[in-house]
């Protein structure tokens, strides 16, 4: 466990502003701090909590809410697909239970180092990375919901979040598919989030990157088949486009 904890040691401190910003905004919705820390171990999604939260503090109804909260969480769907085969070993009673630790830092540590490294048991690996960010994250929304109101605007914590997207795509860039796909996926979000409803133009974005991405990746008369170029691809259209921590 101490191996994972230890890969995402460097991404820890951008986690903090976030958890800030979402613990402070479920309090503004009109939470309580018990409530606040509630979500944020059950939901366990950032993005997802800010998103809900904002929607139910504005009047919308909660069906809008969820149903918002569950689009913008869908690409876990696509990280599961994929890390599945990786984490294959662990026993049937445990795999709920490492469902629900699947965050994006806990999946590009994952599939982008622990799963190479022959000195770690993956699954431990796993549990390990997601103690480190849980533990960070749920210490950060208990400040944001106590000391939200206190923190200046001018401080521009939002800002933060990109970063953390950032610091993990960054080491996915390693050839020209890669580099592709966060460029085809940046510059459909970019213009599909703002006009399809219910954040699902994240979705049609990651779409478009992962097309794009099987599309360069695709075997051609006489090559061998891509190795590991759809894990790849499949992380750098997830980091690109991605919006969330623990």
């Amino acid at each position: 466990m101490a191996a994972g904890a230890r890969e995402v040691a460097p991404i820890l401190i951008g986690i903090v502003p976030f958890g800030l910003v979402a613990g402070a905004a479920v309090i503004q919705a009109g939470f309580t701090v018990v409530e606040a820390m509630g979500m944020s171990v059950f939901v366990n999604a950032g993005a997802s909590q800010i998103v809900a939260t904002t929607l139910f503090g504005s009047g919308a109804p909660m069906w809008v809410a969820l149903a918002t909260a569950l689009t913008v969480n869908a690409r876990m769907f696509i990280y599961s697909t994929s890390i599945a085969p990786v984490l294959g070993d662990a026993p049937g009673w445990l795999r709920p239970f490492l469902g629900h630790m699947l965050v994006d830092q806990n999946y590009a540590s994952t599939m982008t180092k622990g799963r190479f490294r022959a000195d770690v048991d993956i699954v431990p690996y796993y549990v390990g990375a997601w103690l480190a960010l849980a533990s960070v994250w749920q210490v950060s929304n208990l400040a944001g919901a106590l000391l939200g109101p206190l923190i200046p605007a001018s401080w521009g914590l939002d800002f933060a979040v990109p970063l953390v997207f950032l610091a993990m795509l960054a080491p996915t860039l390693k050839d020209s598919t890669a580099v592709g796909v966060a460029l085809v996926t940046g510059v459909a979000a970019a213009v599909l989030v703002p006009i399809l409803p219910l954040q699902s133009g994240l979705i049609a974005a990651l779409v478009a990157g992962m097309v794009y991405g099987a599309w360069r990746d695709r075997s051609r008369p006489g090559e061998q088949p891509p190795g590991d170029g759809e894990e790849t691809t499949a992380l750098a259209t997830e980091a690109a486009s991605g919006e969330d921590a623990p």
